[in-house]
């Protein structure tokens, strides 16, 4: 076993007192043995400080900053690694134990392999469902991301594209750096095995993300314009695509008896509304 093959696991936190825990147990208990675990707190409430501290003996580093952000905080935790892979793990969620030693068996066996990530578990409160990601190349991450946000990279290849986009506060920064991460080439490997569990929490930052998606997408696009115009036809490809399936839907929905017989009922009370309207 080679020392450079150590896994640096970062893992940011803000205000997340109640699953930080479970983030940082699932960092432990990795079988991969050559390891050490990075939290940094982006100025999190004195509540998740105690939580924070009371973790110090399991964890190799606790860097402390004001709140600037996930990227910012990734950036500095993986300024401080010390190995060569780096797994990124967000506060609210965890990993099975086997995903490191799965990764490091991906990295090894393809140079071509930048990125690993795996099938995940997506669960709530009530339910839970399986998310596979795509994986793939720069052209497929053009898109939509291919990947997790908690996924695994080399250090190298992060410093090579100069790291998380810091500017990028309200979210999708895992999949701008994806793009620039297989800009010059590589892959993003998708492990077919359930070995992640992202937690869909009602004010995650996922869904906030979803609430800005288009102002979001349109700073990448436009930060990488030179690949959309590269890979035009493509893009536009995908893109009629998921419209058609969209209008698809709609016209479903638009057919289904529920959708007439309610469209009845309230057409009298609309005509009503654009009467008074009208009137006023």
């Amino acid at each position: 076993m080679q020392s450079k093959e150590k896994v640096s696991i970062i893992i940011p936190c803000y205000n997340d007192h109640l699953y930080i825990v479970r983030a940082v147990e699932s960092a432990v208990a990795q079988t991969w043995p050559v390891k050490e675990i990075i939290l940094i707190d982006d100025g999190s409430n004195e509540q998740t400080k105690i939580k924070l501290r009371s973790l110090k003996k399991k964890i190799d580093k606790l860097i402390s900053q004001a709140n600037e952000g996930v990227s910012a905080a990734r950036n500095r935790g993986i300024e401080a690694a010390s190995g060569e892979y780096i797994l990124v793990l967000d506060s609210d969620d965890y990993f099975e134990p086997d995903f490191c030693k799965m990764a490091l068996d991906a990295f090894r066996q393809d140079e071509e392999i930048k990125l690993v990530t795996c099938y995940s578990n997506w669960f709530d409160e009530k339910s839970s469902k399986l998310f596979r990601p795509l994986g793939g190349k720069v052209k497929d991450a053009l898109f939509k991301n291919i990947a997790m946000g908690s996924s695994m990279f080399r250090k190298r290849n992060w410093e090579e594209v100069g790291g998380y986009d810091e500017k990028m506060l309200k979210g999708f920064e895992d999949w701008e750096f994806y793009i620039r991460l297989l800009k010059s080439g590589g892959q993003a490997y998708v492990i077919q095995k359930v070995l992640f569990n992202y937690r869909n929490k009602a004010n995650s930052r996922n869904k906030k993300a979803n609430m800005e998606k288009y102002a979001i997408k349109e700073y990448i696009y436009n930060k990488h314009a030179d690949l959309y115009k590269e890979h035009f036809s493509f893009f536009i490809h995908e893109w009629l695509k998921t419209d058609k399936k969209r209008e698809a839907f709609k016209q479903q929905v638009m057919n289904s008896l529920d959708y007439k017989v309610g469209n009845k009922i309230l057409k009298p009370l609309r005509l009503i509304g654009l009467f008074k309207k009208n009137r006023d």
